[in-house]
């Protein structure tokens, strides 16, 4: 019987790509590295900013790419500052309150971005825990930020499902032995799917996605 629905962030509850993608190309313009959007989802989205930098600004020393991805979400927060959620997404929360429950987020996002989008979107008191990538021994594609949760919880991975819209997102909730569901929000579904995504919708109205989870809720 499902007991919790575990929600990724960034792509997933809202769709950030576009602005994360218009920070980064800013400030990599900066150190002469221009990128577009094929680039950006193959070498930047769903990774974690230690490794996106030191893979592109390899020069850059452990410190210095620190401020580097420092400075590139404060840019990123700047230009955030009208969010919305994907279509359909407070309507799910309303329906996991009539079913009591559990949710979490589960989130690579850097604390101060995970806090800012929580603010802007109004869902502060949304979660019964939040997992940030920073405080498990390893972010996404590593299962653990989803097996924190499931901990968290005190539930198994069978009565979990888990919403991600990236690849890494994906490797991270299906290692974990979660069933997950794609967002293509960011990706395309066939990507998704090949990842392990066992079923992909385009937002959160899906009908699809609905019938799913009432049947899985015992609705």
């Amino acid at each position: 019987m499902l007991a919790a629905i575990l929600f990724d962030l960034d792509g997933t509850i809202v769709n950030t790509d576009p602005i994360h993608y218009q920070a980064w190309r800013e400030m990599l313009l900066n150190y002469g590295v221009e990128i577009d959007e094929t680039f950006y989802k193959s070498r930047i989205s769903g990774r974690l900013n230690p490794e996106i930098v030191k893979d592109i600004l390899p020069q850059l020393s452990p410190e210095a790419g620190a401020v580097f991805a420092d400075e590139k979400e404060a840019l990123f927060r700047q230009k955030a500052q009208s969010l919305k959620p994907l279509d359909g997404f407070f309507e799910l929360l309303a329906w996991t309150e009539t079913q009591y429950l559990k949710r979490a987020l589960v989130t690579n996002a850097p604390r101060l971005n995970a806090q800012f989008m929580q603010e802007v979107l109004g869902i502060k008191e949304a979660f019964d825990t939040v997992i940030l990538a920073e405080d498990c021994i390893a972010g996404k594609p590593d299962p653990a930020p989803y097996q924190a949760a499931l901990h968290t919880l005190a539930i198994s991975a069978e009565q979990a499902i888990a919403l991600e819209d990236s690849p890494s997102g994906i490797r991270s909730a299906v290692n974990a032995g979660i069933r997950t569901i794609g967002i293509a929000s960011t990706h395309d579904p066939q990507v998704l799917q090949e990842v392990g995504a066992f079923m992909v919708v385009p937002d959160f109205t899906d009908l699809h996605l609905w019938t799913f989870l009432r049947v899985g809720s015992g609705e």
